[in-house]
């Protein structure tokens, strides 16, 4: 099967539990998801993300793109200026990308590992 599809991903059920994530001092966000994998292309890392409201620092260790297709919230790279998104924005994150991420309204997102 060369692709795959996600039929209305906002409403995707049954995402299973990737754990908390939080800062020292704060009420975690949970994280839940699911990984959608193209045989043969194991390499690629796709999925359906959500995690409910919180702040917490995260880096991305390799390349990734991501669409919001629900809620709000906030990232600030390591040194740069906070980026704000909501649902229909798309963000791109070189490898290695660090920084804290505040999420306002449970978010939901597309996401592509490369």
């Amino acid at each position: 099967m060369k692709v795959q599809q996600i039929k209305q991903a906002v409403d995707v059920t049954a995402l299973e539990d990737w754990g908390a994530a939080g800062l020292p001092g704060t009420e975690p966000a949970r994280v839940t998801g699911r990984q959608y994998v193209i045989p043969g292309s194991e390499a690629v890392d796709t999925g359906v993300f959500e995690c409910s409201p919180g702040t917490y620092r995260r880096s991305v260790k390799q390349a990734e793109v991501m669409h919001f297709i629900k809620g709000s919230g906030s990232f600030t790279p390591d040194g740069e200026d906070t980026i704000r998104f909501t649902a229909g924005d798309t963000l791109f994150f070189e490898a290695n990308t660090g920084g804290l991420w505040n999420v306002d309204d449970t978010m939901r997102k597309i996401y592509v590992i490369f």
